[in-house]
């Protein structure tokens, strides 16, 4: 007889070792599988927005992120060509006024909180494997799993299998879960700084001149995760061996001086750019299965909510678990939630685009007057508060045409 887990979770990293966490904790038998025998720098998931860094207490799991050297950034500049550096910082927002008691967005470094959250998963009671591929998902009324590891091919059976297996999830695929996507809008790279000697710990930076759109998120001890959005057509723009130190440079804008401390750094990751667009899924479970993550669909990363998506996503699921309906059916409410979330989400990551990343004289002039009018008008910038309180904080009227038109006019 194959062995047998209440619950099979295929992919190790963020999601599905947070909620191999959280279940064991509860006393449910979950089964941890793994394909990495070392975590590696993926270029993504080291910002938590203030909703999802409420998520993480909801789950239990602020503490370990803390103790584990996360660290929170408490204000914000936005810079921009159109206006000097000083008059951008003299609109520093303090990140404490997005959700009570939380100080601002949650820092930790990619790797490193995938291997402090599948390291609690496994205290917490949960069976952890590295190694293990994954060769056939078979969901339906009786789901099991084959994997194999060192040279052992193994079948279990599972009441729920989860897919947190990423963007290319082999889970959605098995299941016959379509994913959705919309059209690129740009580029955006990432890299790891070190020895950015000066940086604020605790600010973060957007802005843009030219045709770059950068975002900086400090980590700790010199290091500086960064960011870059630039036009479709430079696709070759920060390829190749001098790639990195490309990139580096681009950062050197006359709007922001304080980026001359990351252009003096070192690299300690790779460049990685990847499209700039949105993915869903209308119905991220099946009979046996259920999507946590970018499995389920992700969110352009410009506004940088993949992690606060996917902590949702595992209070959630752990939610309905616990209420003892494991069921098809049961997972229709976070359907429900999850479609409404991505959608708002969706819109404020195109608003963001059109704003921060198209370039040239018209989207130069359009920002210029989008600063001058948000600042009369606060609502123009409302999308700003789904980021960072969440989707749900904002009424259904800013998710529409209208009030594209209304703050983009002009």
């Amino acid at each position: 007889m194959s062995e047998f887990h209440e619950v099979v979770i295929v992919g190790g990293g963020i999601g599905g070792s947070a909620l191999a966490s959280v279940l064991a904790r509860r006393g449910v038998d979950v089964l941890l599988l793994e394909q990495t025998e070392v975590f590696q720098d993926r270029v993504r998931g080291e910002w938590i927005a203030p909703w999802g860094v409420a998520e993480t207490q909801r789950v239990g799991l602020y503490d370990t992120l803390v103790k584990a050297g996360g660290h929170h950034i408490t204000r914000h500049v936005t810079y921009d060509e159109t206006r000097s550096a000083a008059e951008s910082e003299s609109r520093t927002l303090p990140l404490n006024i997005f959700a009570p008691g939380i100080s601002g967005p949650l820092a930790i470094g990619n790797p490193h909180h995938c291997q402090v959250l599948f390291d609690e998963a496994v205290a917490a009671g949960a069976k952890g494997l590295r190694g293990a591929n994954v060769l056939t998902v078979r969901p339906g009324a009786e789901p099991s799993v084959t994997y194999a590891r060192d040279g052992v091919e193994q079948t279990v059976r599972a009441r729920l299998i989860v897919g947190a297996d990423g963007r290319t999830s082999g889970v959605r695929e098995a299941a016959g879960i379509t994913l959705r996507q919309d059209r690129p809008h740009h580029w955006f790279a990432g890299m790891l700084v070190d020895g950015a000697k000066g940086v604020d710990l605790d600010l973060q930076t957007i802005g843009t001149e030219g045709d770059f759109n950068f975002l900086t998120f400090p980590q700790g001890d010199g290091k500086v995760r960064v960011y870059g959005g630039y036009p479709l057509e430079q696709k070759g723009r920060f390829v190749g061996p001098n790639g990195q130190r490309a990139f580096l440079d681009a950062f050197s804008l006359a709007c922001c001086p304080a980026n001359e401390a990351l252009v003096a750094g070192e690299p300690a990751g790779p460049v990685l750019s990847y499209f700039n667009n949105d993915s869903w899924t209308d119905q991220p479970f099946a009979e046996g299965v259920v999507l946590v993550g970018d499995a389920a669909g992700w969110n352009d990363p410009i506004i940088g909510l993949g992690l606060s998506i996917t902590y949702r996503d595992v209070r959630t699921v752990n939610d309905i678990l616990a209420a003892g309906d494991w069921s098809p059916a049961a997972f229709a409410p976070y359907a429900e939630e999850r479609a409404e979330r991505m959608r708002r989400l969706r819109f404020t990551a195109a608003l963001t685009s059109a704003l921060d990343a198209e370039f040239g004289p018209q989207a130069k002039a359009r920002r210029a007057r989008h600063f001058e009018r948000s600042a009369a008008d606060p609502s123009l910038g409302a999308h700003a508060f789904a980021v960072m309180a969440g989707p749900e904080s904002l009424p259904p009227e800013i998710f529409t045409p209208e009030h594209r038109a209304r703050v983009l006019e002009g």
